[in-house]
């Protein structure tokens, strides 16, 4: 027999495959989401009290009686039979408020999914990102490094022809050295930024993980005003709306807590019946000893040391610090889309700087090498160019990956997803 197994992994880790395998599989989110689950039960019960209760009793035994002998047992038997039930009628509006109180914790356990969702995407991103760079920072490498041997090649020639000295022809040497160790060097930087990544997708140490290079990556320079994505923003981020329903919720407990203090009135009643032997048959007894009684129960608090009081005043507290908490999340997720746009803005002015930066010096490193060739042009000059050149290319890639990453933040402020182009 054949059996297939299905890999509970994607076929191809895009950026957007490893988000969406996070947002299903991380441990915390799915803690936080069974704390949701929690949630739900309280509002089903919650729901469920205003409804009357019911519970049944049935017991069985023997009795004594106390005749000329004395008290003796006489083997008789006895069985009561009997339910009993009960409904709050009025209670100042706690059970309509409890309820409503307990769906909006289920709205802010939500939120807080949302919220470590939110958190995750932005820490993949960042991983990711981080192994494109150190992927493109290898390909770099390896063409330096194929240049270095050529011109070591070249150097082997024009030392053995005497046309360079032996100084210059070390100096060859020991930069093809350098290169390797820097190639070497970036091949680590690749395997931590995949580990890392890994770990954050909390994937078996074993499991070969590959991610898929998108086939272009383009810095998007168009920027929506501060002010625009700062009001998307406060408008769609899940701990404004935590911290708004915070407040709601609050108010909500005041009024539970206002309520303790007013009188409750419950409808009560319970139906009985007993059997005992020789008196009569079973059935017969059962129906003249039927008895269902229905009565009304009010309760009026008097004093209770202060209990009710102290809770009151501690609601009033909890709606200020409720609003406090909401005015700072606000503060902090402006301070932060701000951050944001102004490190995009760097980040967008750094990378044009640092391409025409790398456009020139690959131009003049060009000529200078073709010039090193004809041996017209002194191994100083060469190796003075070719250091600009692979320092250009350096400040390319990082800012390339930093103006996308940050691009990447701001729109996801914006509540825009987050995708490679």
């Amino acid at each position: 027999m054949i059996y297939a197994q299905t890999s509970p992994y994607p076929r191809a880790w895009t950026l957007e495959n490893c988000i969406e395998f996070a947002k299903e599989n991380n441990i915390s989110i799915n803690s936080l989401r069974l704390s949701k689950n929690s949630s739900d039960q309280d509002l089903l019960q919650a729901k469920d009290a205003k409804y009357p209760n019911l519970s049944g009793t049935v017991s069985q035994g023997l009795f004594a009686l106390n005749g000329n002998n004395g008290l003796h047992a006489n083997g008789a038997q006895s069985q009561s039979i009997g339910a009993n039930s009960s409904m709050t009628l009025y209670h100042a509006g706690y059970i309509k408020n409890n309820e409503f109180s307990k769906n909006l914790l289920v709205q802010m356990a939500d939120l807080s999914v949302q919220e470590a969702e939110n958190n995750i995407t932005l820490s993949i991103t960042q991983a990711f990102l981080n192994i494109l760079l150190a992927q493109e920072n290898i390909i770099s490498l390896e063409n330096i490094l194929k240049t270095t041997q050529t011109q070591l090649k070249q150097g082997d020639q024009f030392y053995k022809a005497g046309n360079i000295s032996k100084l210059n022809y070390l100096q060859i040497q020991a930069q093809v050295a350098q290169d390797e160790y820097n190639l070497t060097a970036a091949q680590n930087n690749l395997r931590s930024g995949t580990v890392n990544l890994k770990q954050l997708l909390q994937l078996p140490s074993s499991y070969d993980f590959q991610i898929e290079k998108p086939d272009t990556i383009i810095v998007e320079d168009h920027l929506k005003s501060l002010q625009e994505t700062q009001d998307q923003a406060q408008k769609q981020r899940p701990e404004v709306k935590y911290g708004e329903l915070n407040i709601e919720n609050s108010n909500t407990n005041l009024k539970m807590a206002q309520a303790s203090i007013q009188p409750t009135l419950n409808v009560t009643g319970n139906i009985s019946t007993n059997y005992s032997t020789g008196n009569g048959s079973y059935f017969n007894q059962l129906g003249n000893n039927f008895y269902m009684p229905v009565g009304l129960s009010l309760g009026i608090p008097i004093y209770n040391n202060r209990i009710y009081k102290t809770e009151i005043e501690k609601s009033k507290i909890a709606i200020e610090q409720a609003n406090l908490d909401l005015q700072n999340t606000k503060t902090i997720l402006n301070q932060q889309v701000e951050q944001s746009y102004i490190n995009l803005q760097n980040a967008l002015s750094q990378y044009d700087s640092a391409s025409k930066q790398m456009n020139i010096n690959q131009q003049s490193y060009d000529i200078v090498n073709a010039q090193m060739k004809l041996g017209s042009i002194d191994y100083v000059q060469l190796q003075q160019q070719r250091l600009l050149y692979i320092q250009s290319v350096q400040n390319y890639l990082q800012a390339k990956y930093t103006a996308v990453l940050n691009s990447q933040i701001y729109e996801f402020y914006a509540g825009n997803p987050i995708t490679l182009k």
